[in-house]
């Protein structure tokens, strides 16, 4: 094993742990937060989800010999956004959280569930997803709005690093909410003793409560989104680069760790997508059989990166949330876009995408419903209707 190492490998470990950590954790603090999370257990949730995620990450690769990378629901951390608190509170979604990483399990022990996810058209798959997004994604143009000279810095910085170098873009606006929370904003004399303070990582466990409410509103449209938009485009990946990964086993242990990650607060923990490209590329090493060490170097910087969560969270609940958002809001541009465009390619289905995006974006719930749930019913009834017609 040692034998396969290489410094290639290990410098894209630790860019795929900074990148997947750095780009979408402000989406996973502002979904957590919609639901009702106190700042406390938004960081044993981060924590939680980087230790998990860490440790699959480097199980996997070393039991598969293969770059299989592992992150957190991003996607499902933005539907939160979306549906806001629920009847019973956070501990009514962590109900939920659970009953998603059960779901997980399932599709990957019953084929048949595994096999009607892959049924769902993927352009109302990917309206849902994209009226999931539209709404963080407007951040960036609200924080301009609330305060050009706290809003417009991180909104050009990241305009500039992304025409030059797209993977350093959220990053880079990442640093400048920093430089601007920090120059911009007054923060309280005694900030670093408070920093100091929130350095040591905490578990706080979440009695779950389970609801037909968070059932329907937030398990099974969660379910949805992180098997359509991480878990199977994560195995499409992989195989595209040349490896024959294990599906059904990878869906049952990321839906483990999820059930596990869930307690605690957090939103399930699923096969990497963007960063699977990353690890699995010719970028992490020229030889196939070679890449997996960027995975599990990936996986260790997951661990490291969640030691500090406390302290993160301590720093940016300083700023003004709006401004948080609008990172959040950029990091899920290119998701954003990427689904649109998936979902309006196919003439045939265009109009049904249209209602699945429309009711999704709308946030509204019917009968204590999340919109995206009535999204999708709405869109594949377009979509059946003009099939039955066509046929007819």
């Amino acid at each position: 094993m040692l034998k396969d190492f290489s410094l290639q490998a290990m410098i894209m470990g630790l860019l795929t742990a900074f990148v997947g950590f750095v780009s979408s954790f402000a989406v996973i603090m502002q979904g957590l937060t919609a639901v009702g999370a106190e700042p406390g257990e938004v960081a044993s949730a981060l924590l939680a989800l980087s230790l998990l995620m860490g440790l699959l990450g480097i199980l996997l690769p070393i039991w598969k010999r293969m770059p299989i990378s592992i992150a957190w629901s991003t996607p499902g951390a933005a539907l939160l956004t979306s549906v806001g608190i629920i009847e019973g509170g956070f501990p009514a979604a962590v109900g939920a959280f659970v009953m998603t990483g059960a779901l997980i399990v399932l599709s990957g022990l019953f084929s048949p569930l595994g096999r009607a996810i892959r049924m769902i058209p993927a352009p109302l798959a990917n309206a849902m997803l994209a009226g999931i997004l539209v709404n963080l994604c407007l951040a960036p143009v609200k924080a301009v709005s609330f305060n050009p000279w706290l809003g417009l810095p991180i909104v050009i910085t990241w305009i500039l690093v992304f025409v030059w170098k797209r993977i350093w873009a959220v990053p880079a606006a990442l640093a400048a909410f920093v430089v601007v929370l920090v120059l911009g904003v007054d923060l309280p004399p005694d900030v670093l003793s408070e920093l100091g303070r929130s350095i040591h990582p905490e578990l706080i466990f979440v009695p779950p409560h389970f609801t037909w409410h968070g059932f329907v509103s937030v398990a099974l449209p969660l379910f949805i989104v992180t098997m359509a938009s991480q878990n199977i485009p994560g195995i499409a990946i992989l195989k595209a680069n040349g490896f024959e990964p294990p599906a059904n086993t990878l869906f049952s242990l990321t839906g483990l760790c999820s059930l596990i990650a869930a307690v605690f607060g957090a939103v399930p923990v699923n096969l990497a997508a963007v960063t699977a490209a990353m690890c699995a590329s010719e970028e992490a090493h020229p030889d196939p059989q070679r890449r997996y060490w960027s995975a599990l170097i990936g996986g260790v910087g997951y661990i490291l990166l969640g030691l500090l969560s406390s302290a993160i969270i301590a720093f940016v609940a300083l700023s003004p949330p709006i401004l948080l958002q609008a990172v959040a809001g950029l990091a899920l541009v290119g998701a954003f876009s990427g689904s649109a465009q998936a979902a309006f390619r196919d003439a045939e289905s265009r109009e049904a995408a249209a209602v699945t995006f429309l009711v999704t974006a709308s946030g509204v719930a019917f009968a204590g419903i999340s919109g995206a749930f009535w999204g999708l019913i709405a869109g594949a009834a377009i979509l059946s209707l003009k099939r039955v017609v066509s046929q007819g």
